[in-house]
């Protein structure tokens, strides 16, 4: 395995012949990761999330893990390690056993680790971390999944429906289609956000314009850096294969014997895990979260008591971070 370090810290590991769940394999993969508080005496990975870069992700290291190396590593799809927009070789569809078998590589034959204290994510990084805990039992002690869930439910397949359609049925995107020439699929993507940008909060959020404490003077403004600027760098391939692969989320298929069922599955999970859903996220459903911690051999649940919904998990408000850095800190100290 091979690693290229790059000037902002940000390292690619590379993983040889590697093999995907569908079938297909590149000759090289390549895995983006950087790592903060090298010196730290306890270890923790968190993998980035859907929309998420490296240095974009919540990493508490000023807080809960301010003692702990920490290794941020990029899924792939997210044009940071391999992705479709970056790889033309590469495989038609994910799964998070893909992501997870390589970044259990990138700890073991890369980074010589023996275990990982803590495996943390929110959101698409949450489903990484409960396949963390079923695929690789002995190796990780405690995992903690955010604003997320064991298995993708019908209601959050459904709404990403929604945003996809907006993308694949956009005019530069079918233009793309026919000519691959044609320039980037700016109206697609920004289309793809306008449908998914409503959902990120909370409708107690907007009506308080909440987006004032983001530095936004009015709807407009925050809607125009949500679905425009912050979506730069994204291409349509990226999107979609992830999107696909938060759809096909289900911690079951690591355990066989569970057959498929949920509740089977959970209970065979060793290591102990914190979930952490937000009390008003509308893609992750804290009564979901509250079924799943009761088939948990070793499960704790804390919800985040906050209005700013799925991104309550991912930094977005300062209180909502100080009870997860709280919260956490409980949990891995216990």
């Amino acid at each position: 395995m091979a690693s290229n370090g790059l000037n902002n810290g940000i390292k690619i590991a590379e993983l040889k012949d590697f093999a995907f769940q569908n079938g297909q394999s590149l000759q090289t993969a390549k895995i983006a990761y950087k790592v903060f508080n090298s010196n730290g005496q306890k270890t923790a990975l968190i993998p980035t999330c859907f929309g998420g870069r490296i240095e974009s992700t919540l990493n508490f290291t000023d807080g809960a893990l301010k003692d702990y190396k920490v290794i941020v590593v990029a899924m792939f799809g997210n044009a940071e390690s391999s992705s479709p927009s970056t790889t033309p070789d590469f495989p038609e569809s994910l799964d998070y056993r893909d992501c997870v078998k390589a970044q259990y590589q990138l700890a073991t034959e890369h980074l010589g680790l023996k275990s990982l204290d803590a495996v943390i994510g929110f959101s698409m990084g949450g489903q990484i971390a409960y396949y963390w805990a079923a695929m690789y039992p002995d190796f990780v002690k405690k995992s903690i999944s955010i604003c997320s869930s064991a298995r993708t439910s019908k209601h959050n397949y459904q709404f990403l429906e929604g945003p996809k359609a907006a993308l694949v049925n956009s005019v530069d995107y079918v233009m793309k289609d026919k000519a691959p020439e044609s320039p980037k699929v700016t109206r697609g993507v920004h289309a793809f956000s306008k449908a998914y940008s409503a959902w990120l909060t909370s409708a107690q959020w907007f009506e308080e314009e909440r987006y004032k404490d983001l530095g936004f003077d009015s709807l407009k403004a925050w809607d125009h850096d949500e679905t425009g600027d912050g979506m730069a760098g994204w291409t349509p391939e990226d999107l979609l294969i992830l999107l696909h692969m938060w759809q096909r989320g289900d911690v079951s298929v690591c355990i066989e014997s569970s057959k498929g069922d949920l509740d089977s599955a959970l209970a065979k999970i060793a290591p102990q895990m914190l979930i952490m859903p937000c009390k008003t996220d509308q893609y992750f459903l804290p009564d979901a979260s509250e079924r799943e911690v009761k088939s948990l051999k070793h499960g704790t649940l804390r919800v985040i008591p906050s209005i700013w919904g799925h991104i309550a998990g991912g930094g977005a408000n300062p209180e909502d971070t100080k009870y997860m850095h709280d919260e956490i800190s409980k949990f891995l100290g216990a």
